[in-house]
């Protein structure tokens, strides 16, 4: 039999009253700090304190080990070994392993095994393990539910409820987990309208070490463009999309010292699919991009869509490559817009071009299993939102004189 919302409710108080006995009730210090973090006027300064904490380590943590360790090995080490000992008998193999032979860092070599491996290992893997880390230790110790409900209201706005916010953090380590939560929350318009959003407008981890690497300073304007395209897709999305958003009914558990055991099991699941599944993208993205290169497809490509990215976009037609390369892996999209010669809000547009671009690769495939329907609904939002949001960024970037 199926019950209404509020048949459920009602339901809900019979029982209680049946069988629930009040007692005697000791507040402790547990129970203030859920309620200071549950409560609107208190709960917001906790995120905003939160959020500024979270992404102080994350910075701090994948800077030390990426410029501490990882660059010195890659450049001064790993990028001359196989310079010197690859044989250059076969340019065009040679290109595609190793790189340019006159660049003189693992970044801008652009080879397989430097560029390739110097994304995945050198940028992404520390980037990825501290978000995990610091992810599950606010699941394990009960922060996240507070949030759900503290931000339900908002995501009301866009047709969602505040479970909602569990996919959407999940998708700031990998898309590809973020799309399976969204089988948490009840109508097909809520699955349809998150899944739509986090392909087009969430970041993974690894996109995120990168941004931190390559454009630290203007990083908080590229995320502040991808929030406000959140909100204003999932607010235009809410409006056209027929459904409704039911109510969030959720246990909030009491605040608890996270196990050990139950963290490291956790980050070892979630670091697993980057060892299996990100680093094999990488590289087989590397290895196309440099085959379309040598067999002068971009070069084809950019010439065609010079128009639109130029006058529309504005930015460099050189970006075409680094687009494609986003099928597969956008940090390695990333990192190939850096080398390219732009403005610096130039690189803002490229970079957010390439976050709302289409999905990788791994993502695409995790929509589809969803539903071929959701699937293609997706894609054609996406492609109105990239020529619409594009042209808009670089519209304001006109308007404040920096385009």
């Amino acid at each position: 039999m199926s019950l209404t919302v509020d048949e459920r409710w009602d339901l809900i108080d019979r029982i209680s009253r049946e069988t629930v006995t009040a007692g005697v009730y000791k507040e402790t210090l547990t129970d203030v700090i859920g309620e200071i973090t549950i409560k609107p006027m208190t709960g917001i300064p906790v995120v905003i304190a939160s959020l500024y904490l979270f992404w102080s380590i994350f910075g701090s943590f994948a800077g030390f080990f990426t410029d501490g360790f990882f660059v010195k090995f890659f450049d001064q080490y790993w990028l001359p070994w196989w310079q010197l000992h690859f044989p250059d008998t076969w340019e065009w193999l040679y290109y595609i392993v190793v790189g340019d032979p006159l660049a003189d860092n693992c970044l801008e070599a652009f080879g397989m095994l430097t560029s390739g491996l110097f994304v995945a290992v050198g940028v992404v893997l520390p980037a990825i393990f501290i978000f995990y880390l610091m992810l599950t230790l606010l699941e394990d110790v009960g922060y996240l539910p507070r949030l759900a409900v503290l931000v339900d209201t908002i995501l009301h706005k866009i047709g969602l409820h505040g479970y909602a916010i569990v996919p959407t953090i999940l998708s700031l380590g990998c898309n590809v987990p973020g799309v399976t939560a969204t089988r948490i929350l009840e109508t097909r318009k809520e699955r349809f309208v998150m899944m739509t959003l986090l392909a087009i407008f969430v970041p993974c981890g690894a996109q995120l070490g990168i941004m931190q690497q390559v454009i630290p300073e203007t990083m908080g304007l590229v995320l502040l463009y991808l929030v406000i395209g959140y909100f204003v897709t999932g607010f235009v999305l809410n409006r056209i999309i027929p459904g409704k958003s039911p109510e969030i009914l959720m246990d909030v558990p009491p605040y608890q010292k996270p196990l050990l055991r139950n963290v490291a099991l956790k980050i070892w699941m979630r670091m697993r699919e980057f060892f299996t599944s990100a680093i094999p993208f990488v590289l087989l993205g590397v290895l196309m991009v440099n085959v379309l290169y040598l067999a002068g497809f971009i070069q084809w490509l950019s010439c065609t869509l010079s128009p639109l990215f130029v006058y529309w976009f504005g930015i460099p037609e050189a970006t075409v490559g680094p687009l494609i390369a986003a099928f597969l892996r956008k940090d390695l999209a990333v990192a190939q817009l850096s080398v390219i010669e732009m403005t610096w809000y130039q690189m803002v547009t490229a970079v957010v071009l390439v976050s709302i671009y289409f999905p990788c690769l791994a993502t695409f495939v995790m929509l589809l299993r969803e539903g071929w329907k959701e699937l293609l609904g997706s894609l054609a939002v996406l492609i109105v939102v990239v020529t619409v949001y594009g042209g808009f960024v670089h519209l304001v970037g006109i308007l404040a004189g920096v385009a």
